[in-house]
């Protein structure tokens, strides 16, 4: 029998457990959550979770979710928890206890990547962002970012990704592969509403592995939009923000408005 989609297992309020496999698993995980194993689901951590149920955060294709044992252990919900406040209970779990250990595990290859610096390298906030030379929205950061940027407080590290359009790659190969990636970087973002930086071939040939090696690196991070952006906070704890910032991450990223 072909096993249900990620979208039909998401949008199943209780998933039965009438029927599931009688081998054991490496893990001694109740029935119910042996089903969504068999489904395709990696189980990485359990916690406890109101109502007397247990919580489990997991990956499939890709994709983190949470998902909830009942407490008569006989039925799963998949999907997201909210509490009387309005609070995404199952993201604040993904985030600790499966984003938040790979983003940390992940710091180093950010280091070890291509980026472009943007600011002063003495900075001591270091943010690295992946920046997709037609993507509408890194430039909206970047221009967000400025007040930081000059003053001084924030240097971005733009890791370059070909992923939005048939040029991106060439784009950002040209701004990597350029004797001043810095500079190069500055010329397209003073350009981007005209159509950005010219593709230079010789730059492109040079450089276009650095990119296709940093579309990699966003690929096995699963983040899939740009900028996708990583930052530590107080507490020295790596986090992420995929997407435009709102401008109370632009704080928590940054610290307070210069």
């Amino acid at each position: 029998m072909t096993q249900p989609p990620l979208r039909r297992l998401l949008q199943s309020a209780l998933i039965s457990t009438a029927f599931f496999a009688a081998s054991v698993q490496a893990q001694d995980y109740p029935p119910a959550i042996q089903k969504l194993e068999q489904q395709g689901v990696k189980v990485i951590e359990s916690f406890d979770a109101p109502g007397g149920m247990t919580g489990y955060v997991g990956e499939m294709q890709g994709r983190s979710l949470a998902f909830y044992l009942t407490p008569d252990g006989d039925h799963v919900i998949v999907g997201t928890m909210m509490d009387e406040e309005g609070k995404n209970l199952s993201q604040a779990s993904i985030q600790e206890l499966v984003e938040g250990p790979r983003f940390e595990n992940a710091w180093p290859e950010l280091e070890d990547s291509q980026w472009v610096l943007d600011g002063d390298e003495n900075a001591d906030i270091v943010i690295y962002t992946f920046t997709d030379p037609n993507c509408p929205y890194c430039y909206r950061f970047r221009q967000q970012a400025e007040p930081w940027i000059e003053a001084g407080k924030v240097q971005l590290r733009h890791i370059m990704v070909g992923i939005l359009k048939e040029d991106s790659l060439t784009k950002a190969a040209t701004i990597l592969g350029s004797e001043n990636p810095e500079e190069a970087l500055h010329e397209h973002h003073e350009s981007f509403e005209q159509g950005g930086i010219e593709v230079d071939r010789e730059r492109v040939s040079a450089a276009h592995l650095e990119v296709k090696a940093n579309n990699s690196l966003m690929q096995e991070l699963g983040l899939q939009a740009t900028p996708s952006t990583l930052y530590k906070g107080e507490d020295g704890k790596v986090s992420m923000v995929q997407g435009m910032p709102n401008p109370q991450a632009m704080e928590r990223m940054m610290g307070p408005r210069p």
